[in-house]
């Protein structure tokens, strides 16, 4: 019954911008934390932002600090990735996934989405 589906991705050049959307039903949103993860092929899943339950706490990795901003609206039932200054390492896969806390194991995700492909390419 708890579902997340995410959208926004697509092609875009170095230097642009794009934001992804994951919507939720089946649940309060508030009551958990919102992880971002993405997978290139060939390389391991990573997570690349978290924010709280009550969206007071966000964290980031080390390669998207200072180009990525977390956000969640509760009333929507929405949780945003707004990510700018792309740059061709950040291809891959981008799903969102549901948690109690955010922390770093993705094993402690319990509710994940389909992913939505995000290119960034000349």
């Amino acid at each position: 019954q708890l579902q997340l589906v995410e959208s926004g991705g697509g092609l875009v050049q170095p230097g642009g911008s794009l934001r992804l959307s994951c919507a939720t039903s089946g649940f309060t949103l508030n009551t958990y934390a919102i992880g971002w993860f993405r997978q290139a092929p060939g390389k391991e899943r990573e997570r690349v932002s978290c924010i709280s339950r009550a969206g007071g706490s966000t964290n980031y990795a080390n390669s998207v600090k200072g180009r990525f901003t977390i956000s969640r609206d509760n009333a929507k039932n929405t949780v945003y990735l707004q990510m700018n200054s792309l740059k061709p390492e950040d291809t891959a896969v981008y799903y969102c996934a549901a948690s109690q806390m955010c922390v770093s194991s993705s094993n402690a995700y319990h509710y994940w989405g389909q992913g939505t492909q995000v290119t960034v390419s000349s």
